[in-house]
């Protein structure tokens, strides 16, 4: 006869040593009269000597003391090692060379091999990829801010031409002076079909796709699409891209497929981890902005996070409607929330 205790949703989080719980609960053992965060690592008490309570104070006023192990009145591993990857971050952002991997873990205190699997945990990026989208915004702000691609190349931190042009198509998607033109003569194909929700535009650079779009009509999506890419070349797809249609939409029909297609994806650096970060919801589950904020190490960037939900461009492939409020309810969708309620629905059958 299973108790209480062992109904209680938090006894299995103290079981998994869960510590995306740290901070939401604390939990008090009657036989050791301390009181723990829901990830210690003590051997776990009999459920009949534990007691849940809301904060450390609440513990602390039913005659618990913290315990030693564990900390529970400090920061958890999880806050200090986001604190430590902001702050590499921050040293990334201003550095005019890429670091080595040894340079920053000996910066961190920890392991190459720690470095790299916590960065990637927290921010989505290797650290040398977040240094390279760091700097592909610098190269987009001073190509639209400066008079010469030469400029640009100095202002946003190359020290020579021939890196800069190296990098230029992987971080821009295009030549340098297309980019400043204002992507003009960019070519993007696209299609639009119809599928259970409605119209639905699917469009592809020479990187991958671009853009999937969902509405009601298939002229405004097409209008949609010119506003995003004001300065390209729209071209209908052909047969080809039309079979690229017809996967993305068997993607809606059968969430479980994924959708297994080169894309291109354009944002600054934090809607790049966020985008990361919602790629790694599995299908059939949601996390709310605030845990998204927290797992790409900013927890206090839950109205950020938000908003780069409402800029992603790739409906489905960048699974932003996987995306709820803390309380669990259902917010805003670029699509419209009827369309994000019936794809959660479909998913959760699966």
């Amino acid at each position: 006869m299973e108790t209480q205790t062992q109904i209680d949703p938090r006894w299995a989080q103290i079981l998994a040593r869960d510590a995306t719980a740290d901070g939401s609960f604390v939990y008090s053992v009657k036989t050791t009269g301390v009181y723990c965060r829901p990830s210690c690592p003590a051997r776990a008490a009999r459920p009949e000597n534990v007691a849940f309570h809301a904060t450390t104070a609440a513990a602390e006023r039913a005659g618990f003391r913290a315990c030693k192990r564990c900390k529970p009145t400090g920061p958890s591993r999880g806050e200090e090692q986001a604190a430590r990857i902001a702050e590499l971050c921050r040293f990334l952002e201003q550095a005019d060379e890429m670091p080595t991997l040894d340079d920053l873990a000996a910066r961190a205190g920890w392991s190459t091999y720690h470095l790299h699997r916590v960065f990637k945990a927290v921010t989505g990026l290797t650290p040398r990829g977040y240094a390279a989208a760091h700097r592909a915004d610098r190269v987009r702000d001073e190509l639209r801010s400066t008079r010469t691609v030469t400029e640009a190349i100095y202002g946003a931190g190359f020290n020579s031409n021939g890196r800069f042009y190296a990098a230029a198509d992987q971080m821009l998607g295009m030549t340098p002076s297309a980019y400043k033109r204002g992507g003009t003569a960019a070519e993007i194909r696209f299609a639009v079909g119809e599928c259970s929700l409605g119209s639905i535009l699917v469009a592809s650079s020479t990187r991958g796709v671009c853009a999937i779009l969902l509405g009601d009509d298939p002229d405004l999506l097409a209008r949609e699409l010119q506003d995003q890419f004001p300065k390209a070349t729209l071209v209908g797809g052909d047969a080809g891209f039309e079979a690229i249609v017809a996967r993305v939409v068997g993607v809606i029909e059968e969430p479980r497929l994924g959708v297994a297609l080169p894309l291109d994806v354009r944002g600054t650096a934090f809607q790049q981890r966020v985008w990361s970060a919602l790629q790694k919801i599995r299908v059939g589950t949601t996390a709310s902005y605030a845990e998204i904020a927290k797992q790409i190490g900013a927890p206090s960037s839950v109205r950020a996070v938000a908003q780069a939900c409402g800029a992603n461009r790739l409906a489905v492939a960048i699974p932003c409607h996987r995306v709820v409020r803390s309380d669990g309810a259902l917010s805003g969708y670029r699509w419209g929330v009827e369309r994000k309620r019936t794809l959660l629905a479909r998913e959760a059958k699966r």
